[in-house]
């Protein structure tokens, strides 16, 4: 069969592509905005990517079409679709139908930390001997891909609760069926499809009804509105996860922090420590992935205590910290930072990395919420724990970054492009610093051309 998928260079479409490509179908696909890393696993992978949404894009003998959410109608690929009577579905529920039945599907879901909790599970499932299928919404570096089939039964997928297509408006992680859901937290995001954040947690607690009772329900003890979810009605078995020492004896996983930094912590399993952990991974945010990914390993019937050791090698994935470099005495790093939270429990993590060396950040508002204005008010204290920061205003946003620059701790400047951001970067940088660029997008190209600039300086 071939296929053609409208939003391809998505994380979630184009590992939807690695899958289809993997079971022996002809993929093609198209997209407005193509960059690493997800370009480049396509390219590798031999799939014709087009730029732009015309409808001559589509292979006039392509069997069916794969419809990213990204798409709405309106769009000129959409609109031809659709006059032309083609057969058409969503990525999700291709994902549904093609290959998660037989599976035991392992669903990760969370307003942050989806991406790490799901790589550090599959990761764990392959240090076990699993051999996991996994569709994860970044490359995985341990694995060089974000999907695969995978040759054991066990099935990971990280589980998104933005909306499935343009004639689906369900969160897409109703499709997936999971024996095993894990709900990492639950906060106000995607504020274009979301008018509060009680419509998010009806959308959780849909997936909450599709699990089974011979499941397993692994929910963050310490999120409140996850508890609320919980309340509207649970027919699975439920296991929690947590750091607040107070509480402690409450969860059924926890961990002791034995670094501050969140680099080495031993683990808990109902009070009773089966070992340590010492890994390259920073922050309180990440031992919580760690945890929640852990329990799981132990709901799919494995050892969790045999694979600990295993996590002293775990790289993570692409995008999520990643360190592009380091030249005269600077290190830059790529985040894929898209919420006030994830940004100040990373930079958290990173200062309890680098105590009281110089903290610069490179921010480009570039989700839906963060454009729409929805974090505004949230933005400069989440970046409280940077010494200077440099805000991109692009002339397309809504709303004052001003008014965030001017209310932030350290030192702050508004630019409004890519090229002033790094002529700004450099004149504010020396040995010693650590330069966190963030964007859920491509930011065009920025950390490596940063970087560049740096050896061209020297």
């Amino acid at each position: 069969m071939k296929l053609h998928i409208l939003g391809i260079a998505g994380t979630f479409m184009g590992g939807v592509a690695a899958l289809a490509r993997e079971l022996g179908h002809e993929v093609e696909g198209s997209d407005q905005a193509v960059y690493p890393p997800m370009s480049t696993q396509l390219e590798q992978l031999g799939i014709a990517l087009r730029q732009g949404y015309q409808p001559s894009n589509i292979s006039a003998d392509c069997d069916g079409i794969v419809v990213g959410n990204a798409l709405s109608r309106g769009n000129p690929a959409v609109e031809a679709v659709l006059d032309q009577a083609r057969p058409y579905t969503s990525g999700a529920q291709w994902l549904a139908e093609q290959v998660l039945p037989g599976r035991e599907v392992i669903a990760v879901a969370g307003t942050h930390g989806k991406t790490t909790t799901s790589t550090i599970l599959a990761y764990l499932l392959q240090a076990a001997g699993a051999e996991p299928g996994f569709l994860i919404g970044g490359v995985a570096e341990d694995f060089g891909v974000s999907a695969r089939t995978g040759q054991g039964r066990a099935f990971v997928v990280e589980a998104d609760e933005y909306d499935t297509a343009f004639f689906d408006k369900r969160s897409k992680f109703v499709h997936y069926r999971p024996r095993i859901a894990i709900l990492n937290n639950l906060e106000f995001d995607h504020a274009d499809i979301f008018p509060d954040v009680a419509a998010i947690q009806r959308q959780f607690h849909h997936l909450v009804r599709t699990v089974p009772r011979n499941g397993r329900l692994i929910v963050n003890g310490e999120d409140a509105r996850l508890g609320e979810v919980l309340a509207m009605g649970c027919w699975t078995p439920v296991e929690t996860f947590g750091l607040a020492a107070d509480k402690a004896g409450d969860f059924t996983w926890t961990a002791r922090l034995l670094h501050e930094d969140g680099s080495a912590f031993a683990v808990l399993h109902r009070g009773v420590e089966l070992g340590e952990v010492h890994w390259p991974l920073l922050g309180r945010h990440n031992v919580m992935n760690a945890l929640g990914a852990l329990a799981g390993v132990g709901a799919a019937g494995h050892d969790v205590a045999a694979v600990l050791p295993s996590l002293a090698a775990f790289r993570s994935v692409k995008r999520r910290m990643e360190l592009v470099g380091t030249h005269a005495g600077v290190s830059v790093y790529d985040d894929f930072a898209h919420h006030p939270t994830a940004i100040a429990t990373t930079l958290s993590g990173l200062r309890a990395r680098v105590g009281g060396a110089r903290i610069v950040v490179a921010m480009e508002p570039r989700s839906n919420s963060m454009r729409l204005g929805a974090h505004a008010d949230a933005l400069a204290p989440s970046l409280a724990g940077a010494d200077a920061v440099v805000f991109l205003h692009r002339p397309e946003l809504a709303w004052d970054g001003g008014k965030v620059v001017s209310a932030l701790r350290g030192e702050g400047v508004a630019v409004p492009d890519v090229e002033a951001l790094i002529d700004a970067l450099h004149a504010r940088v020396s040995a010693g610093d650590h330069v966190v660029f963030m964007s859920n997008g491509g930011f065009d190209g920025a950390p490596r051309r940063f970087l560049q600039a740096l050896h061209d300086a020297h």
